[in-house]
């Protein structure tokens, strides 16, 4: 059974209105999603009350707080929509479970995590050695849509950035 059947016949749908959280840090929530539609932002608030936004998850992406899931312990980003976004939720232990009964399934549920690790692992590189313009520039050519979808202050807090900042990138790179 493929990770995508699975999903549909375990998980229940659900629909998250804009500017409503799917879970909040300190949660306890071991579910993992599927975007069927919609948009949404991970991000964590610090000590300060400073947001730092981890990622933005398109449909078609997976999401879940893997520490809350798996070691069950609390979630550690927030998950909130900016469009009204329906998501397909499933038990991360009943996934979890299946894939040890089911080689397709384990070797999706690789896959997915594999793939998350190495969005992180692209996302740290881009924070800590790259300057600001070329993440930018990155943002603008792998997701434009996000572009027209999301606050100018959330793309500077993407970035690691402040306002001020992005408007000086976009003038000077004319895009």
């Amino acid at each position: 059974m493929n990770v995508q059947a699975f999903f549909q016949e375990e998980g229940k749908q659900q629909i998250i209105e804009k500017h409503e959280h799917v879970f909040m840090q300190g949660d306890d929530d071991d579910h993992i999603y599927l975007v069927q539609s919609g948009l949404l932002k991970a991000y964590y608030v610090s000590a300060d009350g400073r947001e730092n936004i981890k990622s933005f998850i398109l449909p078609g992406d997976t999401i879940g707080s893997l520490s809350a899931a798996y070691q069950h312990s609390s979630c550690s980003f927030n998950l909130l929509a900016l469009q009204n976004t329906q998501l397909t939720k499933l038990s991360f232990k009943r996934l979890f479970e299946a894939a040890k009964q089911s080689q397709d399934l384990a070797n999706k549920l690789i896959e997915i995590l594999l793939s998350l690790a190495m969005k992180k692992e692209r996302r740290e590189y881009e924070l800590l050695c790259m300057p600001a313009e070329e993440r930018y520039r990155n943002l603008w050519s792998s997701t434009p849509e996000l572009f027209e979808a999301v606050t100018q202050n959330d793309i500077a807090r993407y970035l690691g950035i402040t306002p001020v900042a992005l408007s000086r990138i976009k003038k000077r790179v004319g895009f």
